[in-house]
């Protein structure tokens, strides 16, 4: 039942190098070849170290960053170029090394005026082998989950994150002028700005994972000794490092996701999974009214934007909704005793 907010896709860019394929997009199963759409983001503005870049591929053709996803991708052969290094495609073996110390002259290009923000096809690629000063490299996400090149129009594609690792550098995307920006030592994408983004803080200044347990608990008004913790996973989510807190107290499950840095409680639910009938008294849909407005302090009748009586598992319920301050507040009521069996808060969507 929670309602998860959805972030614009900018705020989730990573870099593609020359050879992937842009793929749903990043982990295709192994031997497979697939295909997705994804856009040509001419309007992006790449800086590495300060410097406004244009890539262009061996011809001289420009070639623009790709976003498949939410992801950013740039082409392997520019960025090679820019590292100073020599980009050899192997069609025998589907490998594209990087290595050594640059021959060729700087590629001279021509910048495409009339390019466009477009949706065009693209080939996920997991049969490509990329080589940096001869090993052979592999790349993941954040969740640790394997990241493919992308192919597109005789380039290859790989993502910030992996740009970001290949060249040493750390990540910075700025939603509001639509910029990425590459310095210093690779994190992943540490910082962000623009769009209303609450700026990450650096690892040493976040939470420990029993802190965020402890503000769960606090929250839920429940000790350490009276519950069973499934989980405490610090996760990226929207551009933000969180804490994903998940525990069981008597036949209730609660779930927390917890702003790493500032502390926030951001979303939470609990509902009862192994609920058995209690003893309480039958509850009219206005009591059951009261019941939510009372676990949700400061709203009132106004802001009830859904009130019901519904059957659910042979149990005649209310679903009550309520919307206040910037969140959504979703309640499943048993109208026979009383008892709060679901309960959902998060931001409202957009």
């Amino acid at each position: 039942m929670m309602k998860k907010t959805t972030r614009s896709i900018k705020r989730h860019l990573a870099l593609p190098v020359c050879c992937g394929a842009l793929a749903l997009c990043l982990t295709a199963g192994a031997g497979a070849v697939s295909q997705a759409d994804v856009q040509l983001r001419p309007d992006m503005t790449i800086l590495i170290d300060g410097k406004e870049q244009t890539f262009y591929n061996a011809e001289g053709q420009e070639v623009q960053p790709i976003l498949c996803d939410g992801t950013t991708y740039l082409p392997v052969r520019a960025i090679g170029e820019i590292m100073g290094k020599n980009v050899d495609w192997n069609q025998d073996t589907l490998t594209v090394t990087l290595s050594g110390r640059r021959t060729a002259d700087a590629t001279a290009g021509t910048p495409d005026k009339d390019a466009a923000v477009e949706t065009v096809t693209a080939e996920v690629r997991d049969d490509f082998t990329i080589v940096l000063d001869g090993e052979s490299r592999t790349f993941t996400d954040v969740n640790g989950k394997t990241v493919h090149p992308l192919l597109y129009n005789g380039s290859t594609y790989l993502p910030l994150r992996a740009i970001g690792g290949i060249m040493g550098k750390q990540v910075e995307w700025d939603g509001e002028t639509k910029t990425v920006k590459l310095t210093g030592l690779v994190t992943d994408a540490d910082t962000f700005s623009g769009e209303g983004q609450t700026p990450v803080k650096k690892p040493d200044g976040l939470l420990t994972a029993e802190d965020a347990a402890a503000k769960a608990l606090e929250h839920a008004g429940l000790k350490a000794e009276d519950v069973t913790f499934i989980q405490k996973k610090l996760e990226w989510d929207d551009g933000r490092q969180v804490y994903d807190v998940e525990f069981y107290s008597g036949a209730k499950e609660y779930d927390y996701e917890i702003d790493a840095a500032t502390g926030e409680i951001i979303s939470f639910d609990h509902d009862a999974e192994h609920y058995t009938p209690g003893t309480g008294s039958p509850v009219t849909l206005d009591e059951a009214k009261e019941l939510a407005l009372s676990k949700v302090p400061g709203a009132a009748a106004s802001h009830i934007v859904k009130a019901k009586q519904d059957r659910d598992d042979g149990k005649t319920i209310y679903e009550i909704e309520i919307v206040y301050s910037g969140m959504e507040y979703d309640f499943e009521i048993d109208a026979a005793t009383g008892a709060i069996l679901e309960f959902d808060a998060g931001p409202i969507d957009d």
